[in-house]
């Protein structure tokens, strides 16, 4: 058995204590603050719910992909993500489904556990793609069901004001899947239209969706009306740190995912985002004609950035695990029982170990 000294962060309280551990959280032990502590913080491990690729590697083209990109992002401190496909023909997404059930159903060693898959589209607005490919189609029962069939779904990202589009909200909440607005261009009625059918996320929130006006709140206005859970990617590019602080007073569960994608963690150059070429310069990631294409980001980035825009320790703990997971319904936390998926950082946040189920992983 294992054990961990140091400042443990909860949803609810920060104190000093112990944790031992094998495959599973054996015991969580408060300590007197004492000088021989280690000043370092132990926090459930992040969570990323929107992750394209990484190291490289893009969830689009397999197995070996997948778990290629699961051990980039445990090494930054990811213990478990959903696998984020683009739009894209039947075929491409047949197969990229069944790889990212591959490695669901037979974790590897290193890796982030993959709870399932995110499917970003085909159901979305093509005057909305953004960086998604041009493949999108009307939303589709018999497609849905064909599709989950192939891979544990856990979100879906579509755009409420499509043809179909209420019916197959409707059809998935009964399924326990999240659905979320996305790649959007509803109307602030349209969109309340998508909540009240059973859409309870919104993706990339600001990002691909109707802005606020006073006169038509939009998309966006309705999230910072009547959300309780959203994504927001907090890289500083695709979102001003203002403008996620909104986000985050009038969202009560808003949650940091990284829109992650194969060129995080690699050097400037070109990379595959589905059928789209990419190209990572600087710290972004951008299509030919220069509109951002996912990102660079990495989590424990996420959190360095979230703590250095004034959010608490408690916060970023939150925005970056805790939150995601309760929206999943997945328990995930520092409790005897649960599995030991864990993080430790200093004092400035940086990455300092890792845990999955218990095993440490080799972080960069």
């Amino acid at each position: 058995m294992a054990a961990l000294l140091g400042t443990l962060v909860t949803p609810s309280l920060t104190y000093p204590g112990r944790i031992e551990f094998s495959e599973r959280i054996e015991a969580v032990l408060p300590l007197e603050a004492a000088g021989g502590l280690p000043r370092r913080y132990i926090l459930p491990g992040f969570v990323d719910l929107h992750v394209h690729g990484g190291g490289g590697a893009d969830c689009m083209q397999g197995e070996a992909a997948v778990r290629q990109m699961a051990r980039f992002h445990a090494q930054h401190g990811t213990t478990a993500l959903l696998a984020t496909t683009v739009t894209a023909p039947l075929a491409d997404l047949e197969a990229a489904l069944r790889g990212i059930a591959a490695v669901v159903q037979n974790p590897g060693p290193g890796e982030a556990r993959v709870w399932g898959v995110h499917l970003e589209g085909p159901f979305i607005n093509p005057e909305k793609l953004g960086a998604q490919p041009p493949y999108t189609i009307e939303p589709d029962l018999e497609t849905m069901r064909y599709l989950l069939s192939l891979a544990p779904i856990r979100v879906v990202t579509l755009a409420p004001e499509l043809p179909g589009a209420l019916e197959l909200i409707a059809f998935l909440k009964a399924q326990g899947v999240r659905v979320q607005q996305g790649h959007t261009a509803a109307t602030y009625a349209q969109s309340l239209m998508g909540l009240e059918a059973g859409a309870r996320g919104f993706t990339h929130f600001y990002n691909a969706m109707t802005p606020l006006h006073h006169r038509e709140p939009g998309v966006v206005g309705l999230g910072l009306g009547r959300a309780q859970w959203a994504e927001l990617i907090p890289d500083g590019l695709h979102v001003h740190p203002a403008a996620i602080g909104v986000a985050t007073r009038a969202i009560p569960q808003a949650y940091a995912v990284t829109d992650a994608v194969a060129a995080a963690g690699m050097p400037e150059g070109v990379y595959h985002l589905g059928r789209h070429q990419v190209y990572k310069k600087g710290q972004g990631v951008f299509l030919a004609d220069g509109r951002l294409a996912g990102s660079a980001l990495t989590m424990d980035q996420a959190a360095q950035n979230l703590r250095r825009w004034g959010y608490t320790l408690r916060e970023v703990m939150q925005m970056t695990s805790s939150f995601a997971a309760t929206y999943l319904g997945i328990q995930h936390g520092l409790k005897p029982g649960l599995p030991a998926d864990l993080v430790v950082l200093d004092e400035a946040l940086n990455l300092v170990e890792v845990y999955v189920r218990g095993q440490k992983v080799e972080t960069v």
